[in-house]
């Protein structure tokens, strides 16, 4: 990370719009700055396409000046000091000098406008996004150290951390999103101020609170910033399924816990996402908290047996539950719920496999089971191994590897993405001379698990086998009598 680049260099490295927004405030007799994430993304050598002013104009006066020159503008924000428009591909938000603070028993900001730039950057969250750059001079304003700490990979606040934290609590997530995503570490009063406050969490909507879990679980190191939750006391309000995992000991490897082991399932689920052209390009939410998740019906399985073994039977079962509850609690859409619960309550389902072998039943059965989640299940599946055995380690991926050989073959041989009965329900009806209602469902199943035992037949033998099946149904004498 190098030190503050001369203004040649930042202009090089801005998007047009910035100086052009910027030369527009200043026309009309504004200050204007470039503030937040953009800046500290200068240091960072990326240009966000998200872009954030804080100025000294009201929100009548900010859309008086961009009017014209936005493509598009809006008003949600008003409320909070917040035009948003749009300009070329660039979505960019001007924001009226501000002071905001939360009533301790309140989940919204009371906001009141601030008078001055100084004013307006201590009340942001970290001294690496306090920092702005004035327009259209380009000068930096750091007046919190924001080069310094990162430089030095530190999250500071501006202020007092309880101070900042009060005002909003979501930013006790936040910092474990930073330390997700830039790799930062908290400075010890910001950690202390997240322990004696974790609890504060607790104001803040669901919807927010899992916007902010997703930023921090598609980081670069989920596995850091769920640790640094964990740490500080703040998974046990957002999370707490993951937090009661550090008393489980793993049920194969003894000397290490079900804590450490999820955090390096993730880990090792983030390492085998592919890239855009790849079956699961990361980061792939919906794979990452499976991965994170999919051990925690163990805390309520564990059981010691005689001998002194420990098992976590069914926890595959109970964790896909869990996983639901707490899930839909955070507001998540159906589909990743699903999705999530579903792999969780798949991930043992590979281990009968590697102990016994399957035949082609069994793997369509797997195939089928998984759906479209399978190259998702391929992954966490893999990633499920972090045993310290070298030879274990081999002859578990070797398994897999045949596993999935095998699912190859069958899958040229077959449609096993989409297998179906080989008749269908209009097929059913007519053969058997029955109306659509139950009879039609139960001969249907009948034929889904022919054609997973024996793999597709000929018409005319699934035909035989229906009409047999047909014969020994009470329906069927009673059509008969």
């Amino acid at each position: 990370m190098s030190h503050l680049p001369d203004t040649s260099a930042l202009t090089a490295s801005l998007p047009p719009v910035v100086l052009e927004v910027g030369e527009l405030f200043d026309a009309a007799g504004h200050e204007l700055s470039l503030v937040g994430g953009p800046v500290r993304d200068l240091f960072l050598g990326r240009v966000s396409g998200d872009l954030d002013f804080t100025t000294d104009a009201d929100p009548d006066r900010i859309i008086a000046v961009v009017k014209r020159w936005a493509d598009a503008y809006w008003e949600i924000g008003r409320a909070f000091g917040t035009i948003g428009l749009r300009r070329g591909g660039y979505q960019i938000e001007i924001t009226t000098y501000r002071a905001e603070a939360y009533d301790p028993e309140s989940r919204k900001p009371s906001v009141a406008f601030g008078t001055d730039l100084e004013e307006d950057l201590l009340r942001r969250d970290f001294t690496i996004n306090a920092m702005a750059l004035k327009l259209p001079s380009l000068e930096l304003v750091d007046l919190f150290g924001g080069v310094r700490d990162l430089h030095a990979r530190m999250l500071r606040t501006p202020g007092t951390p309880s101070s900042s934290f009060s005002d909003d609590p979501l930013r006790m997530m936040r910092a474990a999103r930073f330390a997700a995503q830039l790799g930062m570490t908290v400075a010890p009063e910001v950690a202390q101020a997240m322990t004696e406050m974790a609890g504060r969490i607790s104001i803040i909507s669901a919807e927010r609170v899992r916007d902010e879990l997703v930023k921090l679980i598609s980081g670069t190191s989920p596995d850091a910033g769920m640790d640094l939750m964990v740490a500080t006391g703040l998974a046990d309000h957002v999370l707490p399924e993951v937090a009661a995992l550090r008393l489980e000991t793993d049920e194969h490897h003894r000397h290490k816990d079900v804590y450490q082991h999820s955090l390096t399932v993730l880990r090792q689920a983030c390492e085998l996402e592919t890239d855009d052209q790849g079956a699961v390009p990361g980061p792939d939410v919906v794979l990452r908290l499976a991965a994170l998740l999919h051990d925690i019906g163990k805390p309520a399985t564990r059981r010691f047996e005689p001998g002194g073994a420990v098992t976590f039977r069914h926890h595959d079962a109970v964790g896909a539950k869990l996983a639901t509850k707490r899930l839909r609690a955070l507001r998540f859409d159906n589909d990743t719920v699903k999705a999530v619960a579903r792999l969780v309550e798949l991930h043992m389902r590979f281990y009968g496999y590697g102990e016994a072998g399957w035949s082609d039943s069994a793997v369509r059965r797997y195939v089928s089971d998984a759906g479209p989640l399978l190259e998702r299940l391929h992954r966490l599946t893999r990633s499920d191994v972090t045993t310290r055995n070298r030879r274990k380690a081999e002859r578990l991926a070797f398994a897999y590897d045949d596993l999935e050989s095998r699912i190859s073959v069958l899958a040229e041989q077959e449609e096993l993405a989409s297998i179906r009965p080989d008749l269908d329900g209009e097929q059913i009806m007519a053969l058997l001379g029955v109306a659509p209602g139950p009879v039609v469902g139960r001969a249907y199943r009948f034929l889904l698990e022919e054609r997973m035992e024996h793999g597709p037949q000929e018409r005319a033998d699934a035909e035989t086998s229906l009409r047999s099946w047909w014969s020994e149904q009470p329906e069927f004498e009673e059509s008969t009598r």
